[in-house]
């Protein structure tokens, strides 16, 4: 007989995250979120954080409680000194994330612990474009109010629920590609059906903004549907 480790039970790690917001230049909504979702993907992927890595070790801490991931923003000073730490800066589209390997939950460096969670409020300038075809795609769910920093984090999420199911070719060949895909909000219409398939989704435990249980994102991997190209 199997049992289903405690995950509240283990240490608690978070993943952090930060996005750089320039008073002046802030990135698209849908760039910030790509990028944040592109990163997980791409930090679970680097060669520190597999084997003998050096993050490899708080990873797994992470990964044996609840896979928590935190968003905050910076701009100007803040930025650089988040960016002398320890981690990994993905741009996309105008945007930039730096994760960085997961901290013990209150323990954070002082150099993030400063940045604010609250403010990363962004906007779309027009509609996104349908996405391209065979690209993955995280949907959002379209009843929920969620801000950036906050589907930032959901869609982090969904991204790694994808790389976790994907076999081990399907990986290499989606990093080699740097990681294509697409967040977009599903339609009322096309919600239901997404969540009873058997693709990825992602149940939010309900710390911040939303209730717990909600389902917010649902990863769509051609691979998952029967072969990522």
């Amino acid at each position: 007989m199997t049992t289903t480790p405690n995950r509240d039970a283990a240490p608690q790690y978070v993943l952090p995250l930060v996005v750089r917001l320039e008073r002046d230049a802030p990135p698209s909504r849908t760039a910030a979120l790509e990028a944040a979702a592109q990163a997980v993907p791409a930090f679970l992927a680097d060669e520190r954080s597999v084997g003998d890595g050096e993050w490899a070790e708080r990873i797994t801490a992470w990964t044996d409680g609840r896979i928590r991931k935190v968003v905050r923003r910076a701009r100007g000073a803040e930025w650089r000194r988040a960016s002398a730490l320890d981690g990994l800066t993905w741009e996309h589209d105008g945007a930039e994330v730096r994760v960085f390997p997961p901290v013990p939950l209150d323990g954070w460096p002082k150099d993030l612990a400063r940045l604010q969670v609250s403010g990363t409020d962004l906007t779309d300038p027009e509609p996104p474009p349908a996405p391209g075809p065979g690209v993955p795609v995280l949907w959002l769910n379209p009843e929920l109010d969620m801000t950036a920093g906050k589907a930032m984090a959901q869609v982090g999420h969904g991204a790694q629920l994808a790389w976790l199911r994907l076999g081990d070719e399907a990986r290499v060949r989606w990093a080699a590609d740097g990681f294509p895909l697409a967040v977009r909000t599903a339609s009322a219409a096309d919600w239901p059906a997404l969540t009873r398939g058997d693709l990825p989704l992602v149940r939010d435990a309900g710390f911040t903004e939303i209730a717990p249980g909600s389902c917010t994102v649902v990863a769509d991997v051609p691979e998952l549907r029967g072969g990522y190209a």
